[in-house]
C-alpha cells in the first residue's frame, strides 16, 4: 500500500470483534465448523468486521490487541472485577487463538501484555502514535465504551453498532454533542455510577443521568467533592458514604496509557501477503471470504 504523508494506524479490539462476532453469529443455536470438526463461526464473523473496516478507514498501519488472561492489576485491587461474567462458550475458546492464526497470516501484528487488559494496549499505542506531537491519525476499533476516554485530537474512537459497515465514529465533539461530557469525564463518569458489565458499583443509588448532571455542573469527581455543600442531601449522603468506593471505581475505569508493550510502528504496515492469507483461508475452509477480499 503506498503511504500518505500522514500515517493512518488502525488499533483493534480483538476481543470485543470476536465475542460480536461468535454471538452474532450464533444466536440461531448454528455453530459453523470445518469439515474435521474444528469451530470457526466466530473467527469467520470477526474477518468479515475486520476486512470491513479496513475497506472503511484504509489504514496504513494495522494493530491488533488481546487480554492475556482475567487476572489482571485490577482483579487484584478488586476481586469482584467482571467476576459476573460466564464463562466463554465451549465452541469459542478453540478460536481465541485461532484467530490470532488469522490476523498473522494477514501480517497484523498481535499485541497483549500479561497482568493488563487488551484496552491498556490500546491506550498506550494511541497515546504513543497519536499523541500531540504525532503525525499520525489513529483509529481505534472496538465496542467498548471506555475507549472513548482516549479521544484526543489526533485519535478517533470507532464504536462498531449492529451489523456491518455500522459505526458511529466518535471525537470530540461528537462525545460532546452525544453523551454530554468530555474524554476524561468519562472516567469519572464511571467512578460515579460504577459498570455492571465489568462489575464494579461506583456509587450506590448514583445512576447515569445523576452522575452526568453532577458532571456537567462541576467538571470533575475533584469539583463535586469540592462543592458537596451545594448537591442536594440524599446525594451528598450517598457520595460521602462511598468515598472509597468511588475512587476505587474510577481507578478501575482508568485505561492505562503506559504500559510496556512493545511495537515499532514500522513492524506493523498493512501489507499483507494473499497467498498467506489465501492458505489460511483453505485450511479452514472460508471459501466465500476469498470471494470477498479478491
Amino acid at each position: 500500500m503506498k503511504l500518505e504523508s500522514k500515517p493512518r494506524v488502525l488499533l483493534v479490539d480483538g476481543m470485543a470483534l470476536l465475542f460480536r462476532a461468535y454471538f452474532a453469529s450464533s444466536f440461531t443455536g448454528y455453530i459453523q465448523k470445518t469439515s474435521y470438526g474444528l469451530p470457526t463461526n466466530a473467527v469467520h464473523g470477526f474477518i468479515k468486521y475486520f476486512w470491513d473496516a479496513i475497506q472503511t478507514y484504509t489504514p496504513s498501519h494495522v494493530i491488533c490487541c488481546w487480554d492475556m488472561g482475567s487476572a489482571t492489576f485490577r482483579t487484584e485491587k478488586f476481586a469482584g472485577y467482571k467476576a459476573n461474567r460466564d464463562a466463554a462458550p465451549e465452541e469459542l475458546v478453540p478460536q481465541f487463538e485461532l484467530v490470532k492464526e488469522v490476523t498473522e497470516s494477514f501480517g497484523v501484528r498481535n499485541v497483549g501484555l500479561p497482568g493488563y487488559e487488551a484496552d491498556d494496549c490500546i491506550g498506550t499505542l494511541a497515546r504513543l502514535y497519536g499523541g500531540e506531537n504525532s503525525n499520525s491519525e489513529v483509529f481505534i476499533l472496538t465496542g467498548d465504551h471506555d475507549m472513548l476516554q482516549l479521544i484526543d485530537e489526533n485519535i478517533t474512537v470507532v464504536i462498531m453498532k449492529k451489523g456491518l459497515s455500522n459505526y458511529a465514529v466518535y471525537d470530540s465533539a461528537l462525545l460532546l454533542e452525544d453523551k454530554g461530557l468530555t474524554p476524561q469525564q468519562i472516567i469519572d463518569l464511571k467512578g460515579l455510577m460504577g459498570d455492571t458489565s465489568d462489575n464494579y458499583p461506583g456509587v450506590k443509588g448514583i445512576g447515569e443521568k445523576t452522575a452526568k448532571k453532577l458532571l456537567q455542573d462541576y467538571g470533575s469527581i475533584e469539583g463535586i467533592l469540592e462543592n458537596l455543600s451545594e448537591l442536594p442531601k440524599g446525594v451528598r449522603n450517598k457520595i460521602e458514604a462511598e468515598l472509597e468506593m468511588l475512587h476505587l471505581s474510577r481507578d478501575l475505569a482508568r485505561i492505562r496509557c503506559d504500559v510496556e508493550v512493545a511495537c515499532h510502528l514500522e513492524e506493523c504496515m498493512w501489507a499483507p501477503d494473499s497467498s498467506r492469507v489465501y492458505s489460511k483461508f483453505e485450511q479452514l475452509e472460508f471459501k466465500g471470504l476469498m470471494k470477498l477480499i479478491g
